[in-house]
């Protein structure tokens, strides 16, 4: 939109309060700051969700991978075989055996619910959500026959556990004597705690080598799955699609929509939910645009009319009112998109002042999941907000700029 001089400085002197005209600058202020708190609302919003299910994504796979095969009464005989047809795939980049299975964790009389997971040295020390996660010890101390384990750090909490300390995982599914099922108590010394950031796993995880977890739960040489990673975890069932006629026999193929599929629902309603109900906050701002205008074409008419009566056209009163809305517009985008890298680059310290404030617990990890506020600002749904809160805030500007360029010099200027 190409101005003329004289549009320019027009513009320029209407964007600025004049006399008697306080309440108008008011108004347009209000506009100003509603769509920068829309647009910093939009950005630091959307860019959460789009961390959440980044950083929850990467969390969940990189324990349980792309996909599992899961063996038939939780025991897997032929593993090596299956994680020979597995890696023999195309597509699918690791085949790992895994023995998981939920038992209960003991130390000084208290007893908590734990995951035992079973894994070979190797995966445990290259794993990459596990690798460098250790706050206490080393997952390296670790070794087949030493009964060593790690243990998560809010589980370690729970029971009072340290490094060095000596826990009991009990197995409900001991020996058979003429009494009954005895219970199966094996002790295992801590030689790592570990915090991999999502709540469930540093809550209930035991760690140890798969040897181990074979003796505890009396398998033998069974695995209870085969955890699989792929090249591209949203084509999954098409890639995992030739394994399955050949693991048939052997266990079930679950992919991560499956396992997770009404969690990962949640999160994509709730995104959607929370775009739309944000963008409301820039259309209210752009019908107070469309306010502060109107009351400016009001108390500018006797103005307008003279420059109607000295040459102006209607296309140039047009463009002078559209200016002055757009350019509100432009500065509240402009100052809502620095408001919300700002937010995004302090958020631990907002929540922690907001918690401060309120007395609150607002990021509750038990709820959350996550124990940290992650955040991922996508350049293109950045890009999007923007576009749309230019597009609404010019819109807002036209039945203004229309009202102004309709306006008869003639009908006004006859009583002046």
């Amino acid at each position: 939109m190409l101005l003329s001089r004289y549009e320019r400085m027009i513009a320029k002197r209407y964007l600025l309060p004049g006399r008697g005209e306080a309440f108008i600058a008011v108004v347009a202020g209000f506009s100003l700051v509603a769509v920068m708190l829309g647009v910093a609302a939009l950005i630091v919003v959307m860019s959460v969700m789009n961390g959440f299910r980044a950083e929850l994504f990467d969390k969940i796979t990189g324990l349980n991978g792309h996909a599992v095969i899961q063996g038939y009464n939780g025991q897997m005989p032929n593993w090596r075989e299956v994680v020979k047809q597995a890696k023999a795939t195309p597509g699918i980049t690791s085949a790992t055996p895994l023995i998981e299975q939920p038992l209960f964790a003991s130390y000084n009389g208290r007893v908590e619910f734990a995951l035992i997971r079973g894994m070979t040295v190797e995966d445990i020390n290259s794993n990459p959500t596990l690798k460098g996660k250790e706050i206490l010890g080393k997952f390296a101390n670790m070794k087949p026959g030493s009964e060593q384990v790690a243990i998560g750090s809010r589980l370690a909490a729970s029971i009072g556990a340290e490094i060095g300390s000596e826990i009991s995982i009990i197995n409900p599914q001991g020996a058979a004597t003429p009494f009954g099922t005895m219970f199966r108590i094996v002790k295992y010394r801590v030689a790592a705690i570990f915090e991999v950031g999502v709540y469930d796993y540093d809550k209930a995880f035991v760690i140890m080598p798969m040897e181990d977890a074979q003796t505890l739960l009396l398998l033998g040489d069974s695995v209870g799955m085969v955890e699989i990673e792929t090249e591209n975890a949203d084509k999954v069932q098409d890639i995992l699609a030739p394994l399955a006629p050949k693991v048939r026999g052997s266990g079930q193929i679950v992919d991560w929509r499956q396992m997770n599929s009404q969690l990962f629902e949640a999160l994509s309603i709730d995104r959607i939910v929370s775009f739309v109900v944000l963008s409301l906050i820039i259309i209210v701002a752009s019908f107070n645009i469309v306010s502060s205008l109107i009351m400016l074409v009001r108390s500018k008419t006797r103005d307008i009319a003279v420059l109607r009566t000295m040459g102006a056209s209607r296309g140039g009163l047009m463009r002078i009112f559209m200016t002055v809305g757009t350019a509100i517009g432009t500065v509240g985008i402009a100052a809502g998109a620095l408001l919300g890298f700002v937010i995004l680059y302090f958020r631990e310290y907002v929540v922690k002042f907001i918690g401060l404030v309120t007395g609150m617990n607002v990021w509750d990890p038990s709820m959350r999941f996550l124990t940290e506020l992650p955040a991922e600002p996508d350049t293109f749904e950045v890009i999007g907000i923007i576009v749309m809160a230019f597009l609404f805030s010019f819109l807002a500007t036209l039945y203004p700029a229309w009202k102004a360029a309709s306006t008869d010099p003639v009908q006004v200027l006859r009583y002046e």
